[in-house]
């Protein structure tokens, strides 16, 4: 048997690689190198990134239902196309500002002290920099759909959480290589060029996706034993890979009556109830290190923090796809009921994070590690949670209900970056006033958002098994 499935699901681990470089490259540079170019506060970056998420948001309410009607070749190749567009136009940011401001260079932006003046350019790169997350945003939409939808294509239901767990791992290793590279591209040649840099590394992959992906049917890289293991769950499926005639396109479900399943509904409180958390961790990692330490990001220590943070990540994670096989295969579990049992294992992995600022007064390195393992506890929750989809809707839709899921994740993803920006610049000003559970000022902002993102995984693992609380895939008639 050939194994052409596992060199897609290699191309998908690079792809959701860039893609998460791409929206690292922001985080990693607005706190010690953007904000003292444009005047930026808290709260303006988390209008910046609660923008990004709620314009990603609604993207993924069309981009799932694109992908299943253009493909998933020219689908992915169009995503990827834009997105990487979309993270090289932040380059011409500073220009932009400079020129709309009749400024002559960055220099001269930092210089200005007047504060009306200020007050305008910030908010004119506030905007420059939305309008250019929106592109970013629309492509990267498109990222999750028409991976989930080669899985499906490419791999039977057992060993579909494990190859998402992979592919999603780019996630983490996206994430891991950035404070690795760009905080020091951005210190070499400015926060300008690591955009470039890291932007045009999409280009790159799709051509090499153009060159290999085909439907396994139609792959020349595919044989006959590895179609029969890839269409092994499907009787119907096999007898006519038996006969090698193509395999009949199943009829799609139409958009709206996806929302009359529960199914639907319960993949959507998954990911609106925990793709926040991971988003957060994301998006103002970095920042809390400079805030509460005093580590700029392109300083060895920040580096190292982050760097472990996500080491953490992506080789804990990894094993949330094998945890299901093994219930599978070893314990004669069917597919579901594996990764519901596994989800509520990874679910109590973020309650870690209630110790990451009580800790935290000892050393950076407890929350570094803390946030690292409750945010392995979302990838690998995240990896099965996308493997429902599969398990429960034909792939035909498969693309369109990932799109929907991840349009609810992108909304709370919004909620949470735009709701942490306005508390942490509203309780650093009142300082001392500000006090929760023993800490005061912007640590006690932190300490909100973290018990928040404690306790949202078990919360949402309950609403899900109360809306499907056993293996139910829909027909279409």
């Amino acid at each position: 048997m050939t194994n052409f499935r596992w060199v897609l699901c290699a191309l998908l681990f690079v792809a959701t690689t860039v893609n998460y470089l791409d929206r690292q490259v922001l985080s990693l540079t607005w706190k010690d190198f953007i904000s003292a170019d444009f005047h930026w506060t808290d709260s303006q970056y988390g209008t910046i990134t609660g923008f990004f998420s709620i314009f990603y948001a609604l993207a993924c309410l069309f981009s799932g239902k694109f992908i299943d009607w253009l493909g998933t070749r020219k689908g992915y190749l169009w995503a990827i196309f834009i997105w990487s567009v979309g993270a090289c136009m932040h380059a011409a940011c500073g220009w932009a500002t400079m020129k709309f401001h009749g400024l002559e260079s960055i220099e001269a932006l930092r210089a200005v002290s007047d504060v009306s003046k200020i007050a305008l350019i910030s908010s004119t790169s506030v905007l420059l920099f939305m309008m250019c997350r929106a592109v970013l945003a629309l492509g990267e939409s498109g990222n999750f759909p028409a991976a989930i939808k080669v899985t499906a294509e490419y791999f039977p239901k057992k060993d579909r959480a494990f190859a998402t767990s992979i592919f999603n791992a780019g996630a983490s290793v996206g994430a891991l290589a950035a404070p690795a590279c760009i905080p020091l591209l951005a210190a070499k040649w400015g926060w300008e060029m690591a955009f470039i840099i890291i932007g045009a590394l999409g280009f790159i992959w799709m051509f090499f996706w153009f060159g290999l992906y085909r439907k396994p049917e139609q792959s020349r890289f595919v044989n006959q034993a590895e179609l029969e293991y890839i269409h092994q769950d499907d009787a119907a499926e096999m007898e006519v890979v038996k006969t090698a005639e193509p395999v009949k396109e199943e009829k799609s479900i139409p958009f709206f009556k996806c929302f009359s399943f529960r199914q639907t509904w319960a993949f959507i409180c998954g990911k609106f109830f925990t793709d926040g958390v991971w988003w957060f961790f994301l998006f103002w990692a970095p920042a809390y290190f400079s805030d509460q330490y005093g580590y700029r990001s392109d300083s060895k220590e920040a580096i190292m923090l982050i760097f472990v943070l996500y080491l953490i990540v992506t080789v804990v994670s990894i094993g949330g796809g094998y945890l299901p096989k093994f219930f599978v295969e070893k314990k004669g579990m069917e597919p579901y009921s594996g990764r519901m049992k596994a989800m509520l294992i990874f679910a109590f992995f973020p309650l870690l994070a209630l110790f990451a600022q009580p800790l935290g007064k000892y050393s950076a390195w407890f929350p570094a590690i803390i946030i690292g393992l409750a945010g392995a506890g979302h990838q690998a929750w995240s990896a099965n949670l996308y493997s429902t989809i599969g398990d429960m809707f034909p792939k035909s839709t498969i693309g369109t209900i990932t799109g929907v899921g991840t349009t609810m994740g992108g909304l709370a993803s919004f909620m949470i970056n735009k709701g942490a920006g306005v508390l942490f610049t509203r309780s650093a000003a009142l300082g001392s006033s500000f006090t929760f559970l023993g800490f005061e000022g912007k640590e006690a902002g932190y300490m909100i958002v973290f018990c928040i993102c404690a306790v949202a995984y078990l919360i949402g693992w309950t609403v899900m098994k109360l809306l499907v609380p056993r293996y139910k895939p829909i027909v279409v008639d």
